[in-house]
């Protein structure tokens, strides 16, 4: 199985720019974050046209999670058990069950300030993430959970450590959240670099950060205990070109 995870910021804005990778690239699942589309909204028709079965959870406003699969979708679940809101549940997950294969789109919270209110949110909601996921793991059932995890695991995975000091993203509750998830029986699955010492997933817009490969590995893929991992790379050149996203998707081949 060919699974990759793409924070499109805006597929209303994306969409051209996603059909054509879809079309180019034929993953057989599409994990998707920041859609910022209402359910109704959604191009369903368009993706359907594309080949794809689609389920969404999405509110309209900063966030939103969608599927896609050529290999079918049951067992939807919009949302997870005690999932903390600000001040309500937000649209930031969801999982389906996709040829054989559990599946997890997710959207951490930014948590913006570690001294803000939002920062206690993204770890409780990190923390009820991984609640979640440890009774997913049924016994010989495969999972993979991958997103926006807005979380760089290790100072490897920033483009200089120093720049990002008193910044979230970073801090060590963050990562210990991380490792927690990961300890339930999940193994991190670091892309091989196409460019740089890094295998970074996303860059600032700001004027020249992606070209100085100044960015960060935040888009995560966490594979089940028996999956077998054939290749995984970060696909830099869809961040290229006009109006990109400003993450790059993950590929995955699965055994």
């Amino acid at each position: 199985m060919r699974l990759a995870t793409w924070n499109v910021n805006s597929l209303k804005i994306r969409l051209p720019r996603v059909l054509p990778w879809l079309a180019d690239k034929q993953p057989d699942v599409l994990l998707l974050q920041e859609t910022k589309l209402a359910d109704a909204a959604f191009p369903t028709a368009e993706i359907k046209e594309a080949g794809y079965e689609v389920v969404t959870h999405g509110n309209g406003r900063w966030n939103g999670v969608a599927i896609l699969s050529k290999v079918g979708i049951e067992d939807v679940t919009r949302g997870f058990d005690k999932e903390p809101g600000f001040p309500d549940p937000e649209t930031r997950a969801i999982s389906a069950t996709c040829g054989g294969l559990r599946v997890w789109s997710v959207y951490v919270p930014n948590g913006r300030e570690p001294d803000s209110p939002h920062y206690l949110y993204k770890l409780d909601w990190l923390a009820a993430l991984r609640d979640a996921l440890a009774a997913d793991l049924a016994p010989g059932q495969p999972v993979v959970v991958a997103g926006d995890f807005n979380v760089a695991p290790t100072d490897a995975d920033v483009w200089e450590p120093k720049a990002f000091v008193g910044s979230t993203h970073v801090t060590q509750p963050e990562r210990e959240a991380l490792a927690k998830i990961l300890a339930t029986g999940f193994t991190d699955v670091i892309p091989t670099p196409m460019k740089g010492p890094h295998p970074f997933t996303y860059w600032d817009y700001r004027a020249g950060m992606f070209h100085q490969n100044m960015g960060m590995r935040i888009d995560l893929v966490y594979a089940s205990a028996g999956l077998v991992v054939e290749s995984a790379y970060i696909d830099r050149e869809a961040r290229k070109g006009k109006a990109p996203s400003d993450h790059a998707p993950v590929v995955v081949e699965l055994a």
